[in-house]
């Protein structure tokens, strides 16, 4: 095991950062863990970073055990494999804990001893995928948020000591997890290869086959946001030990109040669960009452 490789009872935040100053306030309010987009090849193309800036973060999170995840998780073109794995030692010597991998064609070579994690993109959703993706070496992977426990559990039960991370708060996808191809099809841009344009957020005209119409610029296609604040400790039971916040395109004060709120949320089973213990050493305490519903 890695020094930053975590065990199963640690009970992990991961909060995301489009930059260091949220990622470093992430922490400031709770969060074990944050995520964040390198100079290239994230998953959100908006949200990129210089690798300073990632070094200043780490900087900061390392002083409380906090760890800093990178994500790399785009798809890649062939002759960009060598750019991205070089990327990956940079990340390494700027102090990162953790690569956020989509395409298996990185792990065909060298990379840093550095933890590997599955991003959401890989469409983690069965027992045989879990197994395999612990097998190539990945320590923790995101699991599909369409999942319920027992789909949860019995990944779970595929695995010896790959932890599961998983998305309670924030956007949901219309489609499958890292299966949406609608950008792709329509605009060119492809959301695995971090450029999705969100046309599942537009509003639409809907006709029946017969040319009847359903609904008139309705957001049918837009899910209503993820909030798993009431149901942690059965996602814990059920074998979960990340609990991942989405949105590295929020800005600081989204951050600050969502990652406030799911810490106060994760304390109160920590206190009550002696076989539970928090991943990190920080200890925050706020001077306002988070509240999910104040910010989107």
């Amino acid at each position: 095991m890695r020094d930053t490789e975590l065990p199963l009872h640690a009970i992990e935040l991961l909060a995301p950062a489009r930059d260091a100053d949220t990622g470093i306030a992430a922490i400031d309010h709770g969060a074990d863990a944050v995520y964040i987009g390198g100079p290239a090849f994230g998953a959100r193309q908006a949200a990129g970073n210089a690798m300073e800036e990632i070094r200043r973060l780490c900087d900061y999170a390392h002083r409380y055990h906090a760890r800093v995840f990178m994500a790399l998780n785009t798809l890649f073109k062939d002759d960009e494999i060598e750019k991205a794995r070089s990327l990956a030692f940079e990340a390494a010597k700027a102090g990162v804990d953790v690569l956020i991998i989509q395409d298996m064609g990185l792990l065909q070579g060298p990379l840093p001893d550095i933890e590997l994690h599955a991003s959401t993109q890989c469409d983690i959703r069965t027992p045989e995928k879990c197994a395999f993706l612990e097998k190539v070496g990945f320590s923790q992977i995101v699991v599909a948020r369409e999942l319920d426990l027992d789909a949860i559990r019995a990944c779970r039960q595929a695995l010896r000591k790959t932890r599961i991370e998983y998305f309670v708060h924030g956007a949901l996808c219309v489609s499958l997890s890292g299966r949406c191809y609608m950008s792709e099809a329509m605009l060119g841009r492809s959301a695995n290869r971090g450029a999705c344009a969100q046309l599942c957020r537009l509003p639409y005209d809907v006709y029946t086959e017969n040319g009847q119409r359903l609904a008139t610029r309705s957001h049918v296609l837009s899910l209503k946001d993820n909030n798993q604040s009431a149901n942690l400790e059965a996602l814990i039971d059920a074998g979960v030990s990340s609990f991942k916040i989405e949105g590295r395109l929020k800005d600081i004060d989204y951050v600050k109040n969502i990652t406030a709120y799911y810490r106060q949320a994760i304390d109160r089973i920590l206190a009550r669960r002696p076989d539970l213990c928090r991943s990190s050493d920080g200890r925050t305490r706020t001077t306002f009452t988070p509240d999910p519903a104040k910010s989107f």
